[in-house]
């Protein structure tokens, strides 16, 4: 989330292409028991048969990622996968070699991928072969992380308007205007459909697109956040500078962010565990980029520990830093923390890969790069997959790292710089490129 005061709004627009280019072919396995002989044939095709329809059920639910950060906004994914994997398909949405400057996590419903694109358009994507189930045109580029209930996605468009589709058709059910562009996630909590307008309003809808309720937004951009228990973390003040969690139900504020004393340009989303919220910060001088690590009591406010690097970079001017830094400004998950067991893990903003202690706030293990890391974190059984930046000698790369201590295991190159966390959903990693190019990678073995 980003104050207007240290911004620069600026987007691209391209021209459309669906090209697809399927590579590598395979799908997703499920075992089934196989039983003694002694049972009747009947018997074991009708336990078999159930069987497998609740192990199908199962893993359409392990497989969905139906919002920001995948559940509880951790950046953790349930799925058993780890390297080699291999290309299933890549599509490239445009043509050109022009490069976006978003292109947002997906959500995952069982077959179906849904995202928006810096083109304009919203895309349903069938998972196993990248064919188009559907697109619906926006009036404008797409900056928005999308949410998926049972029967619509909701995203929002730099328009000004947030969309509600049908799932099945893409067809527009209902749109909400605003004063303002809408570049934010889009969350649902309860009854309310909720996301938030650039130096506008925080929006409270009910989702058929009714107006419940709002909060005045006095000048924050870009602005993302995490809801755990009935509470926001964090929801705008009266005042800039004011931000802070946020109880829904009560529509009350429990405490305010100490702003002044974090000093940055830029506050990530958040992660929480147990009673510990965590997030990043950033702020560009004319030395260099400011790098925070910070842990909250979130029910008081009360800072536990703090953490300042300055970041890691190979630029030779101020010009190639400020470059770096506002492209980062585009990326609604820029800095955000993942959570495995006891570690918080850090990742874009420098060369560096960071895990601290949840606890006490101790550098736990560092793993640097020959480039800038271009996405957040995402964890899927002990394995850290994100992108690389790479350079004039350097490709842009995905790679996955241990959990652990760090340690390289597996990296391949991508055409462009992945720009958020990837999305893990079963044995499939999900992400797209400041290429407009949108893959699908899946374990090999």
């Amino acid at each position: 989330m980003m104050n207007n005061r240290n911004y620069l709004t600026q987007g691209h627009r391209g021209t459309e292409s669906t090209k697809k280019d399927k590579r590598v072919k395979g799908g997703f396995h499920c075992s089934i028991l196989i039983f003694p002989s002694v049972l009747s044939v009947s018997l074991c095709l009708r336990v078999i048969f159930f069987s497998l329809i609740l192990l199908l059920c199962t893993c359409s639910r392990n497989n969905d990622w139906v919002q920001f950060r995948g559940e509880g906004g951790r950046g953790v994914s349930s799925s058993r996968i780890s390297p080699p994997l291999g290309l299933r398909w890549k599509i490239n949405l445009q043509s050109g070699d022009e490069k976006i400057s978003a292109l947002n996590p997906p959500v995952v419903i069982g077959d179906t991928i849904y995202f928006g694109s810096d083109d304009g358009n919203f895309y349903a994507l069938d998972v196993q072969s990248g064919f188009m189930r559907w697109v619906f045109k926006s009036g404008a580029e797409i900056n928005s992380i999308p949410f998926a209930d049972k029967d619509q996605v909701y995203f929002g468009s730099k328009d000004g308007k947030l969309y509600a589709l049908s799932l099945k058709t893409g067809q527009e059910n209902w749109s909400f205007s605003t004063r303002s562009e809408i570049n934010t996630q889009v969350q649902r909590y309860g009854d309310y459909i909720i996301f938030v307008g650039d130096a506008d309003a925080i929006y409270f809808l009910s989702p058929n697109g009714e107006e419940k309720f709002r909060i005045h937004n006095p000048g924050w951009y870009h602005f993302t956040f995490l809801i755990a228990d009935g509470i926001m973390y964090f929801a705008t003040g009266p005042r800039t500078e004011l931000i802070g969690p946020y109880d829904i139900e009560k529509r009350e504020f429990l405490w305010w962010l100490d702003y002044h004393n974090m000093n940055a340009s830029w506050y990530s989303f958040s992660a929480i565990r147990q009673d510990l919220l965590y997030m990043g910060t950033a702020g560009l001088y004319w030395e260099g980029i400011v790098l925070g690590y910070h842990a909250f009591n979130r029910h008081t406010g009360e800072m536990v520990w703090s953490q300042y690097n300055e970041a890691k970079l190979n630029f030779s001017d101020f010009y190639d830093l400020y470059e770096f830094f506002e492209r980062n400004m585009h990326i609604l998950d820029f800095m955000a923390p993942t959570i495995w067991k006891d570690f918080v893990i850090f990742t874009g903003g420098d060369r560096a890969a960071r895990a601290f202690d949840a606890n006490t706030g101790e550098l736990r293990w560092e793993q640097l790069f020959d480039t800038p890391i271009s996405s957040a974190p995402t964890i899927a059984d002990g394995y850290v997959y994100f992108g690389i930046l790479g350079d004039d000698f350097n490709p842009p790369k995905l790679v996955c790292i241990s959990a652990r201590d760090g340690k390289l295991l597996w990296e391949m190159e991508t055409d462009g710089a992945i720009l958020s966390a990837p999305v893990i959903t079963g044995k499939r990693v999900i992400f797209g490129t400041d290429k407009s190019v949108f893959y699908i990678l899946e374990q090999i073995f």
